[in-house]
């Protein structure tokens, strides 16, 4: 199977992409949803967040204030290392479960990993597609899906550049226009992964970041 690393910024349409790949076949693996199941109510990466954090990062039913937690490690370098300490090897161990689960005759395996880049994963997979955008077209997107703009701005300053994103890629899809023309750059796209060799040394996926 080959492993494609899929990224793209905050309202780059990455999850458009990641919809329109797995409509052609492929298996999706999204690293948002298991890291939101590494923290979810009872689990031990959950408890283990409290226990350094304390309390105060929980609803008071007991489950994960997410918006709380966002908060406190966007600035907090010791509180963003622990629950990327907990999370990042849970995510891992969830990532390979998740791959040999793929259905037999899976050729493709699409693993949505938002800070790809960021975290320095570019070489777990046997390819990378970056999915890129003018900023104030992402910037109007997020703010439409309720995002405020001055926290949407704070996000994407705190992300990889256009530029880093494009040093990692093997393939940049562009999402300027609109959803026919990102339709059919996937259209083109899908052929190329089937066909797709990989190079030495590249596509040992353990997982993403959130």
């Amino acid at each position: 199977m080959l492993d494609v690393g899929l990224t793209g910024g905050l309202g780059s349409g990455k999850s458009t992409v990641t919809a329109l790949l797995a409509a052609r076949g492929a298996f999706v693996i999204d690293a948002d949803l298991l890291a939101r199941e590494a923290l979810a109510t009872g689990s031990p990466g959950l408890a283990a967040v409290v226990a350094g954090l304390g309390p105060e990062v929980l609803h008071a039913d007991g489950s994960l204030d997410r918006a709380r937690l966002a908060a406190r490690i966007f600035d907090d370098p010791t509180a963003r290392a622990l629950v990327e300490g907990v999370v990042h090897p849970e995510v891992a161990r969830l990532t390979r479960l998740r791959r040999s689960q793929a259905p037999a005759g899976t050729r493709v395996v699409v693993h949505d990993v938002p800070l790809l880049v960021e975290a320095g994963l570019a070489e777990r997979y046997h390819l990378v597609v970056v999915v890129e955008c003018d900023e104030r077209t992402r910037l109007a997107r997020v703010q439409a899906r309720g995002m405020p703009a001055a926290d949407a701005r704070a996000r994407m300053a705190a992300q990889a550049t256009d530029a880093e994103r494009r040093a990692a890629a093997d393939i940049v899809i562009s999402n300027d226009g609109d959803l026919a023309a990102l339709g059919e750059q996937v259209a083109a796209l899908w052929p190329r992964l089937l066909a797709w060799s990989p190079a030495p040394g590249r596509g040992e996926p353990v997982g993403g970041t959130s």
